[in-house]
């Protein structure tokens, strides 16, 4: 079944309009009909708006609700991905995986020995590409929310961002790869309910500095084995870690 996120002002007792591009792409892309059902979410709350398509107008599809019915998707805390920029177009890839994994936002990271330097044009269009990516994400993977990718900020700005969250970690290449009952220890910890962050390095990882800042900041350095994985790779592998133990 197909999803769509509307605004809460757009659903009402009886009835849910969907407008913008959302419209063509029911109508010219997808090619529904009147009488067929979608689910609809707002984006803010747990409940999925079951309509079916009623008609069609102009530059609006007019739906008539079903039901209303409560779901379990989200993660029961709150995920952050601090990510490095990568270099090319890894960051699509790495967004539209995060939010299939249950990432809460995602916030790219200036560090260092990242390649890619985005200037206020460049980030801005890249926001909107990121974005974009963000929702077709959320909805092929039926998220209630869609996560959002938020402007760039550098080490020290996102340790400010992330001071009062309850758990912080990042993962080290010369973290002690025998320290995988430590990384295992933190892991298992989690609990419903926390904000948790992941600062994730660009090709060529975090300079030593920085890591010591972040460690000085609340961060537990981890290691994520005996293999080096790829930027696009270690964000994945946490959330899979993440998403396993909240979900048991």
């Amino acid at each position: 079944m197909y999803q769509f996120f509307v605004e809460a002002k757009q659903i009402n007792d009886k009835v849910i309009t969907i407008i913008d591009a959302d419209v063509n792409h029911i109508k010219n892309v997808l090619r529904l009909k009147i009488g067929e059902e979608i689910a609809v979410r707002d984006g803010i709350d747990n409940l999925e708006y079951r309509c079916c398509i009623e008609r069609f107008e102009e530059d609006k599809v007019i739906c008539r609700l079903l039901f209303r019915k409560e779901c379990g998707i989200e993660l029961p805390s709150k995920v952050f991905l601090f990510q490095g920029l990568p270099k090319n177009d890894k960051m699509e890839l790495i967004i539209q995986k995060a939010v299939e994994l249950g990432v809460y936002q995602i916030i790219p990271l200036a560090t260092k020995r990242a390649v890619v330097k985005l200037d206020e044009k460049k980030e801005s269009n890249k926001l909107a590409r990121w974005n974009a990516i963000a929702e077709s994400a959320a909805k092929q993977s039926k998220r209630m929310i869609i996560p959002e990718v938020i402007g760039v900020k550098t080490v020290k700005e996102a340790l400010e961002y992330c001071k009062d969250f309850d758990v912080k970690i990042i993962p080290y290449e010369l973290a002690d790869s025998n320290g995988m009952s430590a990384t295992k220890s933190i892991i298992e910890k989690l609990q419903p309910d926390q904000k948790i962050a992941i600062f994730i390095g660009p090709e060529g990882g975090f300079e030593e500095g920085e890591v010591v800042l972040a460690t000085a900041h609340g961060f537990c350095p981890i290691t994520l084995g005996h293999r080096i994985l790829r930027t696009e790779t270690a964000g994945f592998t946490v959330l899979s870690w993440i998403m396993y133990q909240l979900e048991m």
